[in-house]
């Protein structure tokens, strides 16, 4: 899916610099073949907004910039008025995708949003409602957390020392039990990177922020 080039390259076609005009080169090229985005770090510290690395359901890998803050959720936009909502790193919502996430109820108790505080055996319950082939579905999810180790990351030129949780999520009679895993940056708390599913197991959703939500 092309999320948000449209509105990067009408942001950026005034006055851009020839970095930024490598970037929509790169835009351009990944939507002719296909292929993952890739922008450079001199590219990503050009843009001033908030960037992440986006790869859905295995899809090619894309670029997407944040559209705006909603009582402490991110949201990205696309062109063709598609949605991805986050909260430090964790899917909430979705909008016009081939699956899309409709609800996530108990926010609130998510270890994720006090990611800092997060201890070995950490859970959470929720509810959640998601489309899936068309069809409405739900269940209740139960999560516990595990951490499996630290790892370096190096993102947008800057390495960093992260803590990698998994998430193994339990949905209560559906017989469908997976893990999520997030990178929280050890410095700060805020989640850089994610693998996780959209709904009970389905459509996974990789993330990478480039330069993390304020």
């Amino acid at each position: 899916m092309r999320l948000f080039i449209l509105l990067i390259m009408i942001l950026l076609i005034q006055g851009c610099t020839p970095s930024q005009q490598s970037i929509i080169e790169t835009f351009n090229a990944s939507l002719a073949g296909r292929q993952d985005v890739t922008v450079t770090d001199r590219q990503i510290q050009a843009l001033p907004y908030s960037t992440m690395y986006l790869r859905l359901d295995n899809s090619p890998r894309i670029l997407v910039v944040l559209g705006y803050i909603e009582q402490g959720n991110s949201k990205w936009l696309s062109q063709d008025n598609a949605m991805i909502v986050t909260h430090n790193g964790r899917l909430i919502r979705t909008l016009k995708l081939p699956y899309n996430l409709l609800e996530v109820t108990n926010p609130e108790q998510d270890p994720l949003r006090h990611a800092q505080q997060l201890r070995e055996g950490s859970q959470w319950s929720r509810d959640v409602r998601w489309q899936e082939e068309g069809r409405y579905r739900s269940a209740h999810l139960t999560s516990r957390f595990s951490l499996t180790g630290t790892e370096n990351l190096t993102i947008a030129g800057k390495m960093l020392r992260c803590q990698v949780w998994q998430e193994t999520v339990q949905a209560d009679g559906l017989d469908r039990r997976w893990h999520n895993t997030f990178w929280i940056d050890s410095a700060t708390g805020q989640v850089r990177q994610s693998e996780q599913m959209l709904g009970a197991g389905v459509f996974p959703v990789a993330m990478t922020m480039l330069k993390p939500a304020p």
